[in-house]
């Protein structure tokens, strides 16, 4: 079965990595030459709404996946007019919009922050107004790790905020007290199967995921509450494949943050630490084939690696450890690999964290 990916990046990489056991094989549309998922399989350098190079990715794959949340809606659009594309491309469209993506989180009734669309500097005056202060300002498109977000935390920092970043269409966000951030990980088939991976606890600086645990333990009850949530948003989509959803907790709450129709950054723990890791799901989603047990096998910690790769030998000679390098050259900021510890216990994790942090530091 040939696999098209829109999306050059480690996740692609990792999928290409998940697919080759299941016999699929795999072509790539990345506009970079140094794309690293094209180490691994073809790659069709063009960018990603380049007429020729889709149809010719349509014309050879069977089914067409991407790799991010930022591959232009209409050429997902263009794709699915001659070949399956899965997650869907409405799904691509709601996630690439933050005022749209928090309209269908209420239209389903799932909790979220509360939110006012701006697109003048009057606008962001009363947007403050109805949210109050902290809040933050994001551009409605384009933002990911961090980017595209401004923390207004007093009317002094409108001017500023608005200058960065009112060229674009923004929403104002009300800031959240949260306990911590989580994500769930959910995988819906062709045929309507659904599994769920238990919920993963993340911590972030300067906006990039830093550290991934799974499972989350300290509200055991919040895993149905999430799983709800994200059952309305596959049902409501028609949905297939990996979705991730980004929560923040509030006491005994969940408040819908963000999702993506992807496999996920907080989901690479699945690799060692899931009976069927996240890439192998998705691609068992979208070829139609029976999902995977998404269990936990005991328990994960996942540190990215940014800017630079820690010691390998170092980092392997530790128990329970599995490094992932992901072919990129080093560059400040940038995700260039993730090291997994992998234990039966949190006992056991705990022993040989603070290890593992320091050679992350």
């Amino acid at each position: 079965m040939n696999i098209g990916i829109v999306g050059g990046g480690q996740l692609a990489r990792m999928l290409i990595l998940a697919g080759y056991p299941l016999g699929l094989r795999f072509r790539v549309l990345d506009p970079s030459l140094a794309a690293c998922a094209g180490q691994l399989a073809e790659l069709r350098v063009a960018t990603y709404d380049e007429a020729t190079a889709l149809q010719q990715l349509a014309d050879w794959a069977d089914v067409v996946t991407f790799d991010f949340e930022n591959v232009p809606a209409s050429a997902a659009e263009q794709l699915a007019q001659q070949t399956a594309v899965y997650p869907p491309p409405a799904a691509l469209a709601v996630a690439q919009d933050r005022l749209s993506e928090k309209t269908l989180f209420r239209r389903l009734d799932i909790p979220t922050p509360g939110f006012v669309p701006v697109t003048t500097r009057a606008a962001l005056e009363h947007a403050i107004s109805v949210t109050g202060l902290p809040a933050m300002v994001k551009t409605r498109r384009l933002g990911y790790d961090g980017k595209g977000q401004y923390l207004v935390r007093s009317p002094a920092d409108l001017d500023p905020a608005f200058a960065a970043l009112g060229a674009t269409p923004l929403i104002v966000e009300s800031w959240v007290d949260f306990q911590c951030e989580v994500s769930l990980l959910a995988v819906r088939g062709r045929d309507g199967a659904t599994g769920f991976y238990p919920l993963t606890e993340n911590t972030h600086r300067d906006g990039i995921l830093r550290v991934s645990r799974a499972p989350y333990r300290d509200r055991p009850a919040l895993n149905q509450q999430a799983q709800d949530y994200a059952q309305r948003l596959l049902t409501a989509l028609d949905y297939v494949g990996v979705l991730a959803i980004e929560f923040f907790v509030v006491n005994e709450h969940l408040l819908a943050n963000e999702m993506a129709p992807r496999v996920h950054n907080s989901g690479h723990w699945t690799i060692e630490g899931a009976v069927t890791s996240q890439f192998a799901n998705h691609l068992r989603a979208i070829c139609d084939l029976p999902l995977g047990s998404t269990q936990a096998r005991g328990h994960s910690v996942m540190f990215n690696a940014i800017g630079d790769l820690p010691d390998r030998a170092a980092c392997l000679a530790m128990p329970g450890v599995q490094y992932h390098a992901y072919g990129k050259s080093a560059r400040p900021g940038r995700k260039v690999g993730h090291i997994t510890l992998q234990a039966d216990s949190a006992e056991s994790i705990a022993l040989r964290l603070a290890e593992l942090q320091a050679l992350m530091a």
